[in-house]
């Protein structure tokens, strides 16, 4: 009888040590595993997306990243958007594409307020990454805020606040992001922005003044996420391909955290460019009624006419020389050039001493090519009809100078 008692003790005695060492196993792994990802699972990455703003800068929208860990109390706003208008000849810089912009961070608490101030929503997408996709994420975020890495050369279409984001996002993905919808033609870079300056019709105005023939291309998928509610939109239906095959939703959760209010839109002039144009072209055709009644010279007009579009065309032409891959073939060129600068004084004098000025044989000639390029390039609201008032000058001008003796 002892010796039954001795054995099942004893037996009872390995079973309770097999289970602690079972214990300290499930312990050990457990600790393992949180050692290995537990950093990184108490981190959330998300996409944030800003709605427009009244700024001309503003007007399409902002992408930023945020970035929280828990444990460590961390959450900010990453921001590759940061600019400065104080900085030298900063409007000439972006006129030739050579605006530098940089990486910024911030306290995400500040990050709202300021959004919150400007009446702006904000938008917030959480990203389904791994532990280890964090990780990689936030050591790519620390190399990329380094001094030397911060600052980038900003294109607007190629290479802005929105583009950067998503590509350091993606870099870190263990896999390939797959959109809805497959491969999509979508408009082309013009029309993209149209959407969001409707309502600023002058900062529009600018924008395809500077645009040439490229800015009217298709774009693709990945061209058309430059817009931050294109790549916010883009992201909602995304998987994420992992390399072993097994898919997982880009975005589990989204939220406004900003409420904003109604999108707030650019103050400006009254007037349409469209509307101003015909306005020119009313003062062109009376102009010309009246000269022909008075058989007087109204030299000044043609004087003022040919400074405005001489000096717009001053800043088209300098686009040529621009690192905008959109800028370089602006056939708007053929009526908005610096041609006319060269013949306002020499034109007003010949008109009041009434003798010939070959510059409006020149202005007619381009003036036809103008609207020839329309085949080929959307132009900037307004310009057809600023081109009926040069032709119809140019055209009366002519006329009246084959009555001038030949000097």
């Amino acid at each position: 009888m002892r010796y039954f008692c001795s054995v099942k003790l004893i037996s009872d005695f390995f079973r309770l040590a097999a289970l602690c060492i079972v214990a300290l196993v499930c312990n050990e792994i457990k600790a393992a595993g949180v050692s290995a990802g537990g950093e990184a699972d108490s981190v959330t990455v998300s996409l944030l997306t800003c709605s427009p703003g009244d700024e001309v800068y503003s007007l399409y929208g902002h992408t930023a990243i945020r970035y929280t860990d828990y444990n460590k109390d961390i959450d900010v706003a990453v921001n590759y958007g940061v600019f400065s208008f104080s900085k030298p000849f900063f409007v000439l810089r972006f006129i030739f594409g050579v605006t530098d912009y940089e990486m910024g961070i911030m306290p995400f608490n500040y990050f709202c307020e300021e959004y919150q101030s400007e009446g702006r929503t904000v938008y917030q997408q959480e990203l389904n990454l791994t532990p280890q996709e964090k990780a990689k994420l936030r050591n790519a975020l620390e190399e990329n805020y380094q001094p030397q890495n911060r600052v980038y050369r900003y294109n607007y279409f190629y290479d802005n606040c929105t583009t950067r984001a998503r590509d350091i996002i993606f870099s870190c993905i263990d896999g390939n992001v797959v959109f809805a919808g497959g491969e999509e033609t979508y408009p082309s870079w013009r029309a993209l922005t149209h959407k969001f300056n409707e309502e600023a019709p002058w900062a529009r105005f600018g924008n395809d003044i500077l645009l040439g023939v490229k800015s009217d291309v298709k774009t693709n998928r990945k061209e058309h996420q430059f817009l931050p509610y294109n790549l916010m939109h883009d992201f909602d239906g995304a998987r994420i391909v992992s390399r072993d095959g097994t898919e997982r939703a880009l975005v589990t959760k989204d939220k406004t955290i900003v409420n904003g209010g109604a999108m707030i839109s650019a103050k400006g002039f009254r007037l349409r460019p469209l509307a101003c144009a015909w306005i020119i072209f009313a003062i062109a055709v009376a102009i010309t009624v009246a000269e022909a009644a008075t058989r007087r010279r109204m030299w000044l007009f043609d004087a003022l006419l040919m400074t405005l579009y001489g000096c717009v065309g001053l800043v088209v032409s300098l686009m040529f020389f621009s690192q905008h891959p959109t800028t370089s073939t602006n056939l708007q060129v053929l009526l908005f050039n610096p041609l006319p600068l060269l013949f306002t004084y020499r034109a007003a004098r010949r008109a009041v001493k009434r003798k010939r000025e070959p510059y409006w044989i020149y202005a007619a000639i381009l003036t036809a090519l103008f609207f020839i390029g329309g085949f080929f390039q959307d132009y900037a609201e307004g310009t057809y009809v600023l081109a009926l008032s040069l032709l119809l000058r140019s055209l009366w001008n002519i006329s009246v100078q084959t009555k001038y003796p030949k000097r």
